[in-house]
């Protein structure tokens, strides 16, 4: 998994292009990569020179490509003022893949397609019940604890602040369940799982 990117602190790669990668082969990664960029767009206070100088000049790229991903952080830098999130939260198209995500995991659960998916889910449900409480947002999803978590985790891991055998032990288990509803998740994308009565 990608995961060790972002807990190297390899930031500067060419996050346009690893994203639209990500979004078609791991939805998990792909939402962890852009609420990063979110952050990484708050750490050079919306000012495009502050993303070409230190995200964009340093990689030898077409010109072309160069104005797209320029581009691309433009419009993201746009969205996120238009959207009132230049403090916290999230885009409403990352906002969307958590719901799209958290519809299809109950879907899953609905269905019982697989034993080991529902099982894995019920391992982390005590963890996740305790950080709804923690929430002040009592009717945030199960999908985004997940991914609140995790994000939570690789901010501590990029800021070297240790971690507790306990938490790694938790991070081991949400990122197996994350896994696997990836996994069913893009088999739903392809066609090749179905909801629908036999």
């Amino acid at each position: 998994m990608l995961f060790s990117l972002f807990f190297t602190g390899r930031a500067l790669d060419l996050f346009m292009f690893i994203a639209q990668q990500l979004r078609k082969q791991n939805i998990v990664e792909y939402l962890l990569y852009m609420w990063q960029i979110e952050d990484l767009i708050r750490a050079f206070e919306f000012d495009m020179d502050k993303v070409e100088k230190h995200i964009i000049a340093p990689y030898q790229l077409a010109d072309g490509d160069k104005k797209k991903l320029y581009e691309w952080y433009e419009s993201l830098i746009s969205m996120m003022k238009d959207e009132n999130v230049q403090e916290a939260g999230h885009l409403q198209l990352n906002k969307n893949v958590i719901i799209q995500l958290n519809d299809f995991h109950a879907e899953m659960m609905k269905s019982e397609k697989d034993a080991s998916y529902n099982a894995n889910f019920y391992k982390i449900l005590p963890l996740l019940n305790q950080l709804r409480q923690s929430q002040p947002d009592s009717g945030i999803s199960d999908i985004e604890l997940c991914y609140n978590f995790l994000y939570g985790i690789m901010t501590l891991r990029l800021s070297k602040k240790e971690i507790s055998p306990e938490t790694q032990k938790a991070q081991a288990d949400f990122t197996k369940f994350l896994a696997l509803l990836n996994k069913y998740y893009q088999l739903y994308v392809v066609g090749e799982l179905s909801f629908e009565e036999d």
